[in-house]
């Protein structure tokens, strides 16, 4: 299976165990972040990678 390259709010819920709308509130607040660094951002949907990143509440 490939790894997918953005996650909707289905997935971040079942991955964290919260609800859609929880999952959603994520989802903005990610993309707005991406927005700021210059990135083009899916409404509804955030890439996989970042929200793993800032999952795990690492610093690189």
């Amino acid at each position: 299976m490939t790894e997918k390259l953005f996650l909707e709010a289905e997935d971040i819920a079942e991955i964290l165990h919260i609800s859609r709308g929880k999952a959603y509130v994520i989802i903005k607040q990610l993309n707005e972040e991406l927005k700021e660094q210059g990135y083009i951002v899916i409404r509804g949907k955030v890439n996989s990678k970042y929200f793993f990143k800032k999952l795990v509440y690492a610093e690189e």
